[in-house]
C-alpha cells in the first residue's frame, strides 16, 4: 500500500520508518526545511528519548486520557524505544529519574539515525512541503475513506494517511495546529488546547527579585482557595524562579497534573524550602543557627539556611526588622521565621505562553479515535500519532514515548483487517 505521513517530527518520522518497515511504500511530507526541528530542542538539546521506569509508572504518568494508551504501550513500550534506537546505533544511558538519553547529549544524533533508517527503507522525503488539504471518497460500502492530499505543489495519491502533525506550543518548529485542522475538516471533533508542562506565572514582585535561582529538594504545592484550601498537587524536588514567576521540573509536571484549573482562578503555590524537617525540628534548627550567630543581624544570620538571595524576601514574609540581633529575637519571631520557611506562598495567575510550553493539552478526541490501531473512526485509512491527540504526560521522556507508541501502532496497522 502506498502511505502518506504528514509532518517529520519525531512521531511523523517513526511512523515513515515502522510503515516502510511493514512493507508499505511511503512519503513524508514536511512543511520545514529539515526534519525533527522540534526534536532537536527536546530535553535541552539532549532529548529525553523515553524513560526507565516500569509499566505501571508509565501509564501513571500520562495524565490525559491514559486508558486510550494501553493498547499503544503494551505493542511498543519504553523497553521497544530503547532498543529500537540502540539496533540503529544510537548508544544511550539512564540518568536520574530514570530518563533516557543518548549517550552523546546530543538530539542531532537522534534525528540523524531516523533520517537514515528512512533513507535506508526508501521513504521518500519531502521538505517545504506544506499540506493544505486532505480529500477523501465513498468506498463501495458507502463508507468515506481517504484520497488524497493536497500541496501547492500538486495532489498526491494514497491508500492511507498518518497525520502526525504535532500540537501549537513552539509555533517556531513548525507546530501550528495543522493536523487539527485537518481533523476538524473531516468531521472530528478538536478538544480546545492550551500550554502544558509550560511555566507558571505568579503574582507580585518578588519572584523577579529571585530570577535565576534554582532551589533543590524543596517541596511544591497547591491548593484551590476556592475550595476551601483543597490541595491538587505536593511533590518534592528542583524548581527554578523567572522573571514572572517558576519553572523547573517540579513547576512543569505542576502544570500537566493541574491543568485547566489554572483558568478558573484562586489557586496557590506553597513552596516548603525545609521539607526534610517539622516545625519542631526546624525550629530547633534555627534557634542553634541564631545561638552560633547570636551577634549577627537577622539579615546576616541566615545564610546557613537559604540562598543569599532569598533571605530578603523570606525576612520581608515575616515583617521582622532584617537589622534586628538574633539574640533578641523572641520565641514568637522564631515561629513566624518557621512558618515561612515552611510555606513560602504565592497566588498563581495564570500559565506561560504556548511559545514557551514543552506540550500542547487539548487536540484530535480520543473519542474518535481506534486506540487499538490509531484510525479514525469517522474516516477509513486516516490514521493519527503523537501530539496532534489529546493525550499527554508530566516531563520526562513521558510525551515522547506516547509519539513512539501511538505512531508504531499507527504504521504497523495499515492494511490489517481489524
Amino acid at each position: 500500500m502506498k502511505v502518506i505521513v504528514i509532518g517529520a517530527g519525531a512521531a511523523g518520522m517513526f511512523a515513515a520508518i515502522w510503515a516502510a518497515r511493514s512493507g508499505h511504500s511511503v512519503v513524508c511530507l514536511e512543511k520545514n526545511e529539515k526534519a525533527g526541528k522540534k526534536l532537536f530542542i527536546t530535553g535541552k538539546g539532549r532529548c529525553n528519548l523515553t524513560n526507565a521506569c516500569d509499566n505501571e509508572e508509565l501509564f501513571d504518568s500520562i495524565i490525559e486520557n491514559p486508558k486510550f494508551m494501553y493498547s499503544a504501550l503494551r505493542k511498543f513500550d519504553n523497553k521497544n524505544t530503547i532498543e529500537f534506537f540502540n539496533n540503529l546505533g544510537l548508544k544511550t544511558k539512564i540518568e536520574r529519574g530514570n530518563r533516557v538519553f543518548p549517550e552523546s547529549d546530543h538530539s542531532s544524533d537522534v534525528i540523524k539515525v531516523l533520517e537514515e533508517e528512512m533513507k535506508r527503507l526508501g521513504v521518500r522525503l519531502f521538505f517545504n512541503t506544506l499540506v493544505q488539504s486532505i480529500t477523501t471518497k465513498i468506498d463501495e460500502e458507502g463508507k468515506e475513506v481517504f484520497s488524497s492530499v493536497k500541496t501547492k505543489k500538486g495532489n498526491i495519491e494514497a491508500d492511507a494517511v498518518i497525520i502526525a502533525t504535532g500540537g501549537v506550543s513552539y509555533p517556531v518548529t513548525g507546530s501550528t495546529g495543522d493536523g487539527h485542522k485537518f481533523a476538524k475538516s473531516l468531521g472530528h471533533k478538536i478538544i480546545p488546547v492550551f500550554p502544558s508542562l509550560v511555566p507558571v506565572i505568579l503574582m507580585g514582585g518578588e519572584p523577579k527579585e529571585l530570577e535565576g535561582l534554582s532551589l533543590k529538594n524543596v517541596n511544591v504545592a497547591v491548593t484551590d482557595e476556592k475550595k476551601g484550601g483543597k490541595e491538587l498537587y505536593s511533590k518534592q524536588g528542583e524548581m527554578l524562579f523567572t522573571r514572572n514567576g517558576v519553572s523547573g521540573p517540579l513547576i512543569l509536571t505542576l502544570t500537566s497534573v493541574i491543568g485547566r484549573k489554572v483558568s478558573e482562578g484562586g489557586l496557590k503555590l506553597h513552596i516548603d524550602l525545609k521539607p526534610a524537617l517539622d516545625e519542631k525540628k526546624l525550629d530547633e534548627r534555627v534557634l542553634r543557627d541564631f545561638e552560633e550567630e547570636k551577634n549577627k543581624n537577622l539579615e546576616n544570620a541566615m545564610g546557613g539556611l537559604l540562598p543569599q538571595r532569598l533571605i530578603n524576601v523570606v525576612i520581608k514574609r515575616t515583617g521582622i526588622d532584617a537589622a534586628k540581633k538574633v539574640n533578641s529575637i523572641s520565641k514568637q519571631e522564631r515561629e513566624k521565621i518557621v512558618s515561612v520557611l515552611k510555606d513560602l506562598d504565592f497566588d498563581i495567575t495564570c500559565y506561560g505562553t504556548l511559545n514557551e510550553a514543552i506540550i500542547t493539552r487539548g487536540g484530535v478526541s480520543i473519542k474518535e479515535i481506534n486506540p487499538s490501531t490509531m484510525e479514525s473512526k469517522k474516516v477509513k485509512n486516516v490514521y493519527f500519532a503523537g501530539e496532534v491527540m489529546d493525550v499527554d504526560a508530566v516531563t520526562g521522556g513521558f510525551n515522547l514515548q506516547i509519539a513512539w507508541s501511538t505512531a508504531f501502532t499507527a504504521a504497523t496497522s495499515i492494511g490489517k483487517t481489524q
